[in-house]
């Protein structure tokens, strides 16, 4: 097997060359006009929103940072400007049902327009309509009508008490109403006269009294009737005298929305409502004492401002909107999604409410165009999302509180007429919350059928590094910072790919660009340059990490102390340096860690100590398990695996995941058994299958420098580096001190495909294959390794053997 050679410096870093740019500063570059590294999801915003169907709303999916929002804005700005503008929408009394207001469409800007024309009606009508009452026309005809009816009642009475008179009777007033008395000579007979009358005379008076008093029942009958007459002669001549004032000026309306027949509907209904009730717009009687002085009567309780019910609550106005609306609702609650009802305190604490108090939501505002929404903070509102799939899915918005959805009231409430919906919701999450939904919600898939996924990483090609020298261009112009040179621009290209993890990558993790560059800014402008340099945007990365790194220093710090327990020199048989990274928060920084392993007598049994205390992840787990599998197919094909290993991860008090340092187990486990000591100026990372391959792992740089920061400090011989993975070449983005101290033959880097290159970088010894007839070279440590299975083997069945056997000596 041919040695493994350490990579050369060129590999361990991809750098950019400034020369490779033909502008000085990003000043010179045109202006960026597409959206970098997104090729996949601007096409899918494109289609989401071109197609005209139903359910192809848009779910917008990828890490926060990313640049989600911002991007989806800035396309839907771009792609909308063009497109008609939404009507507006209008809420009207509902005269018949006023708990069920009407909805009316109007073209952009007409609502405002009709919201003047209701307010200068009212405002004319309460001039003209007082006028018109207080003319000499109207009062002549109403005195006219009243003499009509007094001279009736006149009429009545005086024929009444003309045949009583011829009876020998008189029509007087008493306290208790009127009343018939005899007449005799010009007097009222007395009682005692009454009784000196012979019998006759009292039967003849007492008869034709009873028929008098009949006759002034009927004529008294009368009174109510004539007297329900007069009003309704007096409405009719009001409702004809308003009509004379009304009629006109509504004409005026329904020839000016003539095209708009749900308008003209409301204005008739406006129309007849006002001629009903003319006494609204007539100066109030005068008030009572009590209200004079301030008191309140129990009673109903009379509307302060009989006028509301004209007004015209304007709910969506588009007036000043061009092309397509695009809303963003930050904070999507069930009201600020479709809407409420407001309520207003009136006398004795009661609550009142009328459509004038009906408030629009996102979804009104968003009508007729596109709302931008966080999926996260939908599903964190009491039944936001809900409403939200409700809406869609019935194509209207209807505005109810959850506590009627919900029957928690029992009163009367406004029932406002649902508007027809006609939006384009565009959901904004984590890719997690979208595939959830899709597995878990029936709905989702038939409401979002449109997936825009963001992509983290782009290809890292001279092209594309062009083009993001136009991006930090575009970026420094919005944000209005200093323009970059090109040696600062190729700095923040390897810092992009060292984001990326990955040298033949460029992240799009615009957040994170955005920060640097505003950073680097900040440190020109502290050096008084007025464009940024390569060491500016140096400055502003390591400034970054300092404000990150305490925990990192306060690890490498104990390490140095010994207080953790890393060896960087000598040679150890079963322990070796395993490298992990740790995240906190934004900030990643690799920690080596002593990883031992012992063997002995057993049953075949790798015990992984960290899951038996349940500090291991199921995938840390499955990486020990995967040892058993390579030791039993390498090396106990013939016979048992008769050995119990153990493994742990020393010093580690928290939880251990990941498989990452399944190789470095391995090479422990492999070194306890051939009694091979293991450098421990090496470290390892990678995963490995069953069949000995070492396979990719994240977090390599971190690792790296991890390991070489903590060399470094107690100083570099020359002999110290890193195993990792071959197929993590590619990922490298090194430190450029590291590069360095690779190029000075300071530290090494070596890449392995399989275990038995890197047993041989880590003991000395040949791993070794089998020759023909199956024997491993002797002294190879595959050798050793199966000399010493075969060994235990060979105990494992002496020990196991019945008494009987062993006393005849019998294996």
């Amino acid at each position: 097997m041919s040695a493994i050679k350490p990579l050369q410096p060129a590999m361990l870093r991809r750098h950019c060359d400034p020369e490779s740019f033909s502008f000085e500063t990003t000043a010179e570059l045109e202006e960026l006009t597409e959206i970098v590294g997104q090729a996949r999801a601007v096409e899918a915003v494109r289609f989401g929103i071109d197609i005209r169907r139903e359910g192809y709303n848009l779910f917008v999916l990828g890490p926060p940072g990313i640049g989600k929002h911002s991007l989806v804005r800035q396309f839907l700005e771009q792609e909308v400007g063009a497109k008609p503008t939404p009507a507006d929408w209008c809420y009207v009394n509902n005269f018949e049902q006023p708990h069920k207001p009407h909805v009316l469409r109007l073209p952009p800007g007409q609502g405002q327009t009709l919201c003047q024309d209701m307010s200068q009606l009212v405002e004319e009508l309460r001039t003209t309509i007082p006028a018109v009452f207080d003319s000499e026309d109207y009062r002549t005809r109403k005195q006219g009508l009243e003499e009509e009816f007094k001279e009736r009642e006149e009429k009545a009475f005086a024929e009444l008490k003309r045949r009583a008179t011829e009876h020998g009777f008189a029509l007087m007033k008493t306290p208790v109403g009127l009343a018939f008395a005899p007449v005799q000579d010009g007097h009222v007979l007395t009682p005692e006269q009454f009784d000196k009358l012979s019998a006759t005379e009292q039967e003849r008076i007492t008869t034709k009294l009873t028929e008098l008093q009949e006759q002034l029942q009927t004529t008294i009958q009368q009174g109510p009737r004539w007297e329900r007459e007069f009003r309704e002669r007096l409405k009719a001549l009001n409702h004809e005298i308003t009509l004379l004032a009304v009629g006109h000026l509504v004409d005026e309306l329904r020839e000016k929305y003539v095209e708009l027949p749900e308008v003209v509907n409301y204005l008739n209904a406006v129309q007849q409502d006002i001629v009903e009730n003319t006494d609204d717009f007539r100066p109030a009687e005068e008030p009572s004492p009590a209200a004079a002085l301030g008191f309140s009567l129990p009673g109903p309780v009379k509307d302060s401002s009989p006028f509301r019910r004209y007004q015209v609550n304007l709910l969506v106005d588009n007036s000043a909107t061009q092309g397509t609306p695009v809303i963003y609702e930050d904070h999507p609650t069930h009201q600020n999604l479709v809407g409420k009802v407001e309520h207003l305190v009136t006398q004795m604490g009661a609550l009142t409410t009328d459509f004038t108090l009906i408030r629009p939501g996102a979804l009104h505002r968003a009508n007729g165009g596109y709302l931008v929404l966080d999926a996260h903070k939908v599903l964190l509102q009491p039944y936001a999302w809900e409403q939200l799939k409700r809406a869609l899915r019935s194509g209207e918005i209807r505005i109810e509180s959850l506590q009627q959805i919900f029957g928690l009231i029992s009163t009367v409430s406004l029932e406002p007429e649902p508007i027809p919906l006609q939006v384009k919701i565009v959901l904004v999450g984590e890719r997690l919350l979208y595939y959830l939904l899709y597995t878990y919600d029936p709905d989702f898939a038939e409401l979002f059928k449109v997936e825009a996924d963001f992509e983290e990483q782009m290809e890292r090609t001279p092209e594309n590094d062009l083009l993001y020298a136009r991006l930090v261009g575009a970026l420094a112009r919005k944000e209005g910072l200093r323009h970059f040179d090109r040696t600062a621009v190729a700095q923040v290209i390897e810092r992009s790919a060292r984001l990326a993890g990955d040298a033949e990558k460029l992240s799009t993790h615009m957040q994170s660009i955005a920060d640097l560059l505003r950073e680097a800014d900040y440190w020109a402008g502290q050096a008084g340059r007025p464009v940024v340099s390569a060491g500016d945007v140096q400055q502003a990365i390591e400034a970054q990490i300092y404000r990150a790194d305490r925990l990192r220093q306060r690890i490498q710090e104990e390490m140095q102390r010994e207080t953790i327990l890393i060896d960087t020199q000598g040679e150890k048989v079963g322990q070796i340096n395993g490298l992990s990274v740790m995240t906190l928060g934004s900030y990643a920084f690799g920690r080596p860690s002593r990883i031992t392993a012992r063997v002995w007598l057993g049953k075949g049994q790798v015990v992984d100590i960290e899951r038996e205390v349940e500090l291991g992840g199921p995938i840390h787990s499955k990486g020990v398990l995967i040892l058993s599998g390579f030791l039993g197919a390498r090396y106990a094909l013939e016979r048992p695996l008769s050995l119990s290993a153990s493994l742990v991860f020393e010093q580690s008090y928290s939880g251990v995941e990941g498989d990452s340092a399944s190789s470095a187990e391995l090479y422990a486990l492999l070194s306890a058994l051939a009694e091979a000591p293991l450098k421990q100026s090496l470290a390892v990372t990678g995963s490995v299958n069953q069949h000995g391959q070492v396979q990719a792992i994240g977090g390599v740089n971190e690792k790296i420098e991890g390991f070489f920061d903590l060399c470094r400090a107690r100083g570099l011989t020359g002999t110290q580096g890193v195993l990792i993975p071959a197929a993590n070449v590619k990922h490298l983005m090194l430190r450029q001190d590291v590069v360095e101290a690779a190029a000075a033959g300071k530290f090494q880097i070596y890449p392995v495909e399989t275990i038995d290159q890197g047993i041989e970088i880590l003991t000395g010894l040949p791993a070794g294959e089998r020759d023909e007839a199956g024997n491993y070279p002797e002294g190879s440590l595959n050798q050793r390794v199966e000399t010493r299975l075969a060994a235990l083997a060979d105990k494992w069945r002496a020990f196991s053997a019945p008494p009987e056997a062993k006393q005849k000596g019998q294996p």
